[in-house]
């Protein structure tokens, strides 16, 4: 395995519940006991994230604690008693096509009524739909039945979440419809790539590669991926959290993609974000934790500013100015001291299986017990 995977999976024995049979919701870096903090439906749609992950690995968990077949089958039974996002139906159906286990009934016959009726999916989020997509499309791979579900959800994701310019909105209705994450733009992005690479449509892989174009040209100065958008204008109106799962994991999953379909500077994109990591940041500390072989979460601002409300409060008064959406003074940024299961489910899912980065698969910090390296801090333009 490469350093970068071993990296990930000593982590993942951290992030274990074995009496759950799940991974963590969160695991906490700031010292507290227990380290790992469950939530019960988090852990189960984590669990499956990490699954897709581990799916690019499976060969090298030998040495690992996990029975792969029987974990799957009953994160998937499971799964209907559970209040979880309308998307986990869909990561369970792309974990599952990924490690070549047949998905119970119970997950599956949860979205094969959205080629009759798609009127229900008018009420997700961005988000789920991507992840129904993504999972709809891997299991058409296979299964050619799965074909008319990806074509509505095809359909309803390009029609009614997409935004007037690249961009994609968070929702089709209420204050979501006007503002966006970069999860929307990621899972949208993903699944239309996943998609127009099924059914070789030009107009899914086009809305796919304008996504990542917008995106990259947004990526801040020092490679990071910012927090929220405003679609109407395919703008940053918040840069923080800048979180590292978007850095090492996330963006990756879409840019592979982006690279094969020709999008201009998505290699040095991708890079450029996981450089991040390793303290080419504005706090200029690296983000790993080896000791745990663990990632902290983000940067965020400090105080009010770094909780969710006081961010989404910051990006609406943005949202009508012109205000920029960084700070331009790295002492007001502080450590996010925690991390979650499923970051490591991107991180594998996107490098797990791969050769052509030893720039980063190969990074002399996933050696273990790497020191941080510290820096002074950077400071943005204003």
């Amino acid at each position: 395995m490469t350093p970068l995977s071993t990296y990930a999976l000593a982590g993942l024995r951290r992030c274990w519940m074995p009496e759950r049979e799940m991974w963590s919701h969160k695991y906490h870096l700031d010292g507290r006991r227990p380290e790992n903090e469950s939530v019960p439906h988090s852990d189960l749609y984590y669990s499956l994230n990490v699954l897709l992950g581990l799916s690019t690995v499976r060969t090298e968990l030998a040495d690992d604690p996990y029975d792969i077949p029987s974990l799957f089958l009953s994160l998937c039974r499971t799964l209907p008693t559970l209040p979880v996002r309308n998307g986990a139906a869909g990561m369970a159906l792309w974990a599952g096509a990924e490690l070549d286990l047949a998905v119970p009934g119970v997950v599956a016959d949860g979205l094969r009524p959205l080629a009759r009726d798609i009127e229900p999916a008018t009420r997700w989020t961005a988000q789920d739909m991507g992840l129904s997509l993504s999972g709809v499309a891997a299991q058409a791979l296979r299964d050619p039945s799965w074909l008319p579900v990806a074509d509505v959800l095809s359909r309803l994701l390009l029609e009614q979440f997409r935004g007037p310019h690249a961009l994609f909105r968070d929702a089709t209705r209420g204050g979501r419809r006007h503002f966006a994450t970069f999860a929307t733009q990621v899972y949208a992005a993903l699944a239309l790539y996943h998609y127009g690479e099924l059914r070789e449509d030009e107009r899914a892989i086009a809305a796919a590669n304008a996504i990542s174009a917008k995106l990259i040209a947004l990526q801040g100065p020092l490679g990071e991926w910012p927090w929220f958008y405003r679609p109407a204008e395919d703008r940053v109106i918040e840069a923080y959290e800048v979180y590292s799962v978007h850095q090492h994991g996330m963006a990756p999953a879409f840019l592979h993609h982006a690279i094969r379909h020709g999008v201009p500077g998505a290699r040095e994109a991708m890079l450029r974000g996981f450089e991040w990591l390793f303290g080419a940041n504005q706090m200029r500390v690296s983000m790993l934790v080896p000791s745990l072989s663990l990632i902290h979460r983000s940067q965020a601002r400090r105080g009010l500013q770094g909780r969710r409300l006081g961010r989404l409060l910051r990006a609406s008064v943005v949202a009508g100015t012109g205000i920029t959406p960084w700070t331009t003074d790295p002492t007001t940024l502080r450590l996010t001291q925690e991390m979650r299961s499923y970051e490591f489910g991107w991180l594998l899912w996107s490098f797990g299986g791969q050769s052509a980065y030893p720039e980063v698969t190969h990074r002399a910090e996933f050696a273990p017990a790497a020191a941080p390296r510290l820096r002074k801090p950077l400071t943005h333009a204003a």
